[in-house]
């Protein structure tokens, strides 16, 4: 057990460290997440369950960032609501039955969605619908059910059902797709490059239609000495088969997204126009990927206290 309680008259052991009002989690606790999270469940009624970011981030889906933030909870009806600082409440209505993950009860990764739903800009919704598809715990039957809910942020989560469309390998490289196609550049993810004779040659994260340019998110892993020997291979390959690759970080998408507006631009053989980049700015400062959007979703919490 990587979490204890403590009664009025108890006190922690000096290797505890305190989550909430008389509960704690060891300090040489492998997951400071996971186990602060026990702390919290020791604390709160049986009926709570863990939902939202909460929730969502114990069935391990891809997250926007979402640093000092509430732990959320869902409790029944009647079951009285507990007081305690950093934690937000929503009341369960009828639906889906709490699960357990890790040891911990959560309500199912769809319900996690549409409660997040009430909060969150579609770019972060769409996010967490890519991450769950990838973890593969959002089914068709639950998708059909969350585009006919009548529940605040419903009209937001089915916008984001229809920026999703599956398939990406990680949290940026969804980032990437909204971004192109916000700059009306069409593009066709995890795409199959094959030569001339059919062979497979390799895939893509994006193919920019009507080119022969792939566009990629490259991650820390393309730092390994390996890894970079194997992506200088597949590069020939690509070279070869009269393809073209660019890559780009975190970084180019969250600040330089111009200058990937500008290779798009060039691989489709039309003027540059940065201007074009506005409609990705909008979207990106409404979200938890910048300041202006965590700093929204923080008076949204203070607001409905």
């Amino acid at each position: 057990m990587d979490a204890i309680s403590t009664g009025r008259e108890s006190r922690a052991p000096a290797s505890a460290r305190r989550v909430t009002r008389g509960a704690y989690r060891l300090s040489d606790a492998p997951d400071v997440r996971i186990s602060s999270l026990h702390a919290w469940q020791l604390a709160l009624p049986p009926e709570a369950a863990f939902t939202h970011l909460t929730g969502a981030g114990i069935h391990e889906v891809w997250l926007p960032p979402c640093d000092d933030l509430p732990v959320w909870i869902s409790l029944p009806y009647g079951v009285p609501r507990p007081d305690r600082p950093g934690l937000r409440v929503v009341r369960r209505h009828i639906g889906p039955a709490p699960v357990i993950v890790n040891g911990l009860r959560c309500e199912p990764a769809a319900q996690c969605l549409l409660i997040a739903a009430r909060d969150l800009h579609e770019l972060d919704l769409t996010c967490l619908i890519e991450g769950m598809h990838h973890r593969g715990v959002l089914s068709e039957a639950d998708e059909d059910r969350l585009l006919i809910e009548a529940y605040p942020g419903s009209p937001r989560l089915r916008r984001a059902f229809a920026w999703a469309t599956g398939g990406s390998e990680s949290i940026w490289e969804v980032l990437l797709r909204v971004l192109h196609k916000s700059c009306d550049v069409a593009v066709l993810a995890q795409h199959e490059v094959r030569d001339a004779d059919g062979v497979f040659v390799a895939r893509g994260d994006l193919w920019l239609l009507g080119t022969t340019r792939l566009h990629e998110f490259d991650g820390a892993v393309h730092r390994d000495q390996e890894q970079h020997r194997k992506d200088l291979k597949r590069d020939r390959r690509l070279g070869s088969a009269g393809w073209e690759r660019r890559g780009y970080t975190s970084y180019d998408v969250l600040h330089q997204a111009v200058s990937i507006l500008r290779d798009a631009d060039e691989a489709l053989g039309r003027p540059h126009d940065p201007t074009r980049i506005r409609a990705w700015h909008d979207i990106l400062k409404k979200s938890l990927f910048s300041p202006a959007g965590q700093a929204l979703l923080r008076e949204r919490i203070r607001a409905s206290l």
